[in-house]
């Protein structure tokens, strides 16, 4: 029997039809969500995820603001309009497109952004919140997971999961968010990687497992318990062909899966846009 297949776009759609109301009563209070971005460079991908996030803003109706640097803008052409961004009250949140070219620092960019405007999450002081379970902006795929797991309902507190990858973008903040105690998370944690010779006796006992490792077809048929859910996470792209860490032939196997396209990347934009409403709801609350 094939898998019930997880599509993330009607989770995003849940979460903006949550959003819209939120959207529109900071408006009616006098302050209009304002989202920023910053791109260096012109690969043709985050130009792409670029465009989204920015039509997406302008179709709810708020203030958006883009700045496109050239490929060869330097460290200090990005860290001016950084601060550009943490000094415009009409911009709530905003994000530093990655990849960068290589003659940007890009760890010292992120120091850079104003932590409460840090609309990815990934600022080192909003993972310290979430290490500490203190509010604060959660990054954007690890929340995506967590919302699409529950839209289908798939019980996660108690249950074990493995995440197949411990990257800082996903794989370790992923792992936090999955522990903390409430009815979507509590469960119980494994994080491999493919410095374990051994890696697939822990995925295939495992309930729930969520490949994040950015290796191609890294995940099998074999790798997985019959019946268990699979999160394909992990990407890598050869041009613009996108090649999922989950091979097509596990469909045959779990009880439910997320489509090779069409997955996480969806409820990833809408966590950003999450992120970006709760740090407009703080500023226009000031």
């Amino acid at each position: 029997m094939a898998a019930k297949m997880m599509p993330g776009a009607p989770v995003a759609d849940a979460v903006f039809a949550d959003l819209l109301p939120r959207s529109e009563k900071l408006v009616a209070n006098g302050h209009r969500p304002g989202l920023g971005t910053i791109l260096v460079g012109d690969e043709g991908a985050s130009v792409r995820y670029v465009g989204m996030k920015m039509a997406k803003a302008e179709e709810l109706g708020w203030n958006s603001a883009h700045v496109h640097l050239p490929d060869d803008a330097t460290q200090a052409d990005l860290l001016a309009a950084i601060r550009d961004f943490n000094e415009d009250a009409t911009i709530d949140a905003f994000l530093v497109q990655h990849p960068a070219p290589p003659q940007i620092d890009y760890d010292a960019a992120l120091l850079a952004i104003d932590p409460d405007k840090d609309v990815d999450g990934m600022h080192p002081v909003n993972m310290g919140r979430l290490a500490l379970m203190m509010p604060g902006p959660q990054p954007c795929t690890p929340a995506g997971i967590e919302a699409l797991l529950a839209f289908y309902e798939v019980p996660v507190a108690g249950r074990e999961v493995c995440i197949l990858g411990r990257g800082q973008t996903l794989g370790r903040p992923l792992a936090l968010l999955l522990t903390q105690k409430r009815p979507t998370a509590n469960a119980a944690v494994t994080v491999v990687h493919t410095g374990i010779p051994d890696w697939p006796r822990y995925t295939q006992r495992a309930e729930i497992v969520i490949a994040a490792a950015g290796v191609p077809g890294i995940l099998q048929p074999e790798h997985i318990t019959p019946g268990g859910v699979v999160v394909g996470g992990g990407v890598r792209y050869e041009g613009r062909k996108l090649l999922p860490d989950v091979d097509e032939r596990c469909e045959e196997v779990a009880g439910a899966i997320t489509p090779r396209v069409g997955g996480v990347g969806p409820t990833t934009i809408a966590m950003l846009f999450r992120n970006a409403i709760e740090a407009a709801e703080r500023s226009g609350a000031k």
